[in-house]
């Protein structure tokens, strides 16, 4: 058996990180997942209606419930404890979704038997006590604890999604509205008060939406430089903020009511929550901001380390933002009753002057701040796009050492749009700042019921401890879910706006793409159709390379058996090429290629299995033909004498990733000139009682593309003549020319149908016709790409 891919197995970053790499990435991560912490007090307080503050000691009762609020949820639940639950450097709610999937049998894919059997070498077996065999046979065993984990996951990305869109509006927004107060003190303190009061209403109505939006446009523009030049663009600007926070709250600790000290006993929380009112208890909603971004940090782990954030917070972002928010509130009950812009964070800064500082900051590191939420989303929809729940999108890495570094443009300018329209028709901090806050809380109870499986599916602890972890977190957050709740006419309805758009899309596309998965399982042909039965039919071979990409790993996916019996004709050489998404981060390069052989040599028919995880990126590659054929000429090598194989129902299969044996190359690549590939049309049509064939096409156009030749190399005296015969064939074969299948699917429901399976088909169709075409598609020139339409009907 070849080494298992367990969780071990996987190439991590940062499992030998320096202390000068930590030091690099902490600073890095202030830029990109701090941000969104560090900027909160700007709206925390200003989302406090001022007609709740009745007295001083409600100043003292929320920054209680700000203080150990930040100690429970940010400090204790992520950095202490969630934050080692990371799947080989990967974080998000989908990451615990693939731990419980690869620790427990809780994935949806259809039930394909031979899939499984070549697929189960992935993890080792995890050792169970009885207790957790008994968690896990009960989970294993009901389908519908699997519908709900898959449920959760989603709505944790959702939220995630819907967090993206929020945050960015709300945090600039916040700005803006500091600045245009700004600008009115200065053009009534240098002009009369006539004057003064006309440009102060301008500024009001002029100033705040537009240049929110323009920061907005800058903000999502800049995304393309990737994380790295991002976080050390941004991250001094958040260390200046964080120092200059810090400061103005410890002045104001000692200066306007160093009493403040005394709220950090949970005392004043009973006292609040003895007598609350429903006025009160709405309040809390905005006291959850301060958490803003929790839920950030443990999604943006793929893009630095555990050491890295964990110290980072703290040392840092801990002790600042609670003495930001002690001299915030300790300002604020001293001059509540004084004037009614005492909730603004500019406030409190000692001086105009200063005051005048502080806004300007708070503008660039209101940008700042969201670039927590926008990176998550990246992250968040990556993983859901390799575990088929989301469309096809273009996903760039904008870095070759950290795997989990991303940017989709497709996505980030989805988020600037809809954050755009919050802002315009808004126009409100308490509304959105509602929407933000039930964001927030339902993505963190999320990250907790899934966090309490892991701990006992995963780390095998005892269920006592699982439930502990749950009710102690789960309590906390369900407290600050029902103040948001009583809020939710009051903005929080358009996260419900949010949430429904995205997940109508997510489960279109898991449905439409699981659907088509069983459809193609239950039509598929035999592997002896095409080695025993279609020269019977007259079948003849013609020179060249015939890749055929399917989703099944077993049989002759149906689209191309009907190709054949409609056109009695393939190549000299055929390789069914199929993808299988794992619930890891990454495959190394040496364990992803499973090759073996359809029936015997004289066939020349092999299936090369890709497998890749939910961060690694390999069908956009323009090499990734030379791999296949790298791959196929190793497993020639060495199917004679390899005993590290796996047994399939078609035949021995062998994990292959290194093109060089005995110290020399098997295939040696020799770079080729632009040459024109061009092919002649052809096309036909028929169709069967389930499935039909609507058009065979092959586009006939020149097109120009690198090409890479292959050569023996001239002196191998340990391989074996029949070894060298069979790659000197596929060498020949490669010389005469590649062509490519694919199915293009046409998904039709069956009469008498549901509404809801209707509804579901024709979303997902709908997004197939207008998202971005399969990857492996994209390198393909048209001349030699083979596109078999098929009726699916479902």
């Amino acid at each position: 058996m070849h080494p298992q891919l367990s969780s071990g197995s996987f190439f991590h970053e940062f499992q030998k990180e320096t202390w000068r790499h930590t030091f690099v990435l902490a600073f890095q991560s202030l830029g990109i997942v701090y941000g969104r912490l560090s900027t909160a007090p700007l709206y925390v307080f200003m989302s406090v209606p001022i007609g709740d503050i009745i007295s001083e000691e409600r100043v003292y009762e929320l920054f209680s419930f700000i203080f150990w609020t930040m100690t429970v949820i940010p400090l204790l639940k992520y950095a202490f404890i969630v934050l080692r639950a990371d799947d080989n450097g990967e974080g998000g709610t989908f990451a615990l979704y693939s731990l419980l999937c690869r620790h427990a049998k809780v994935g949806l894919h259809p039930n394909d038997r031979s899939a499984n059997e070549i697929m189960q070498s992935i993890s080792a077996p995890a050792s169970k006590t009885k207790v957790e065999s008994r968690a896990r046979r009960a989970i294993e065993k009901h389908r519908s604890s699997h519908y709900l984990m898959l449920f959760l996951a989603l709505f944790g990305s959702c939220m995630m999604i819907g967090d993206g869109v929020l945050t960015p509006a709300i945090s600039v927004l916040s700005a803006s509205s500091g600045f245009e107060r700004s600008m009115s003190h200065i053009a009534k303190k240098f002009a009369s008060q006539r004057v003064g009061d006309d440009l102060s209403k301008a500024f009001k109505r002029y100033v705040p939406v537009p240049l929110a939006c323009a920061i907005l446009v800058c903000l999502f523009t800049l995304q393309h430089y990737g994380t790295h030049k991002i976080g050390f663009l941004f991250a001094p600007i958040i260390v200046i903020w964080l120092f200059f926070i810090s400061g103005m709250g410890l002045y104001n600790i000692f200066h306007s009511d160093y009493r403040i000290i005394y709220a950090l006993s949970p005392v004043y929380m009973y006292r609040f929550v003895k007598n609350i009112d429903h006025q009160g208890w709405r309040s809390l909603g905005s006291i959850l901001l301060s958490v803003a971004g929790s839920e950030a940090m443990f999604a943006n782990l793929g893009h630095f380390s555990k050491k890295s954030l964990k110290i980072t917070f703290v040392c840092l972002i801990y002790p600042a933002l609670i003495l930001c928010y002690a001299g915030q509130a300790a300002f604020i009950s001293k001059n509540w009753r004084k004037y009614e812009d005492v909730m603004y964070l500019s406030e409190m800064a000692p001086g105009a002057f200063l005051r005048h500082v502080v806004v300007l900051l708070s503008l660039l590191a209101s940008a700042v701040g969201s670039q927590a939420t926008i990176t998550a989303s990246f992250s968040v929809i990556n993983q859901c796009l390799a575990l088929g729940c989301f469309p096809r999108v273009k996903v760039i890495h904008t870095s070759d050492k950290i795997n989990g570094r991303i940017y989709i443009p497709d996505v980030n300018w989805l988020l600037m749009i809809l954050s755009l329209g919050i802002v315009i028709a808004f126009q409100d901090i308490p509304r959105i700042g509602n929407a933000t806050g039930l964001a927030i809380i339902s993505g963190m109870l999320v990250t907790t019921c899934l966090m309490s499986l892991v701990i006992t599916l995963c780390w095998e602890k005892s269920l006592f401890i699982s439930a502990g972890f749950l009710l102690c977190f789960s309590s906390v957050e369900i407290i600050y879910l029902s103040a948001c709740m009583s809020n939710f006419h009051r903005g929080a309805w358009y996260l419900a706006v949010l949430f429904a758009f995205s997940m109508t899309i997510m489960l279109s596309w898991h449905y439409g793409t699981m659907k088509k998965y069983e459809f193609d399982l239950q039509n598929k042909v035999p592997t002896e159709w095409i080695t025993e039965m279609s020269p019977g039919l007259g079948v003849s071979r013609v020179p060249g390379i015939g890749f055929i990409y399917s989703d099944i790993v077993t049989g002759i996916p149906a689209f191309f058996s009907h190709f054949i019996t409609n056109l009695p004709a393939y190549h000299q050489l055929l390789i069914f090429v199929s993808f299988k998404s794992l619930p890891v981060p990454c495959v190394p390069q040496k364990q992803r290629y499973l090759i073996g052989r359809l029936g015997s040599k004289d066939y020349k028919v092999y299936r090369c299995i890709v497998r890749y995880g939910y961060c690694d990126n390999i069908r956009d590659t323009d090499d990734f033909e030379d791999q296949i054929i790298r791959s196929i000429g190793e497993f020639i090598a060495l199917e004679e004498n390899d005993s590290e194989s796996l047994t399939s129902p078609e035949g021995r299969m062998i994990v292959v990733g290194n093109p060089v044996l005995d110290g020399n190359l098997l295939l040696v690549p020799i770079p080729e000139t632009n040459s024109n590939l061009a092919s002649p049309r052809f096309s036909n049509s028929g169709n069967q009682r389930t499935l039909s064939c609507d058009s065979i096409e092959i586009v006939s156009a020149p097109v120009t593309r690198r090409k890479v030749r292959f050569m023996l190399p001239p002196e191998s005296p340990k391989m074996h003549l029949s070894v060298r015969a069979e790659l000197q064939e596929l060498v020949d074969a490669r010389e005469s020319g590649t062509a490519y299948f694919l199915g293009q699917s046409h998904l039709k429901v069956r009469d008498g149908s549901s509404f809801l399976k209707r509804f579901l088909i024709m979303n997902y169709v709908f997004l197939d016709k207008n998202c971005r075409e399969p990857p492996v598609a994209l390198n393909i020139p048209h001349a030699a790409l083979v596109e078999v339409g098929m009726v699916y009907t479902i």
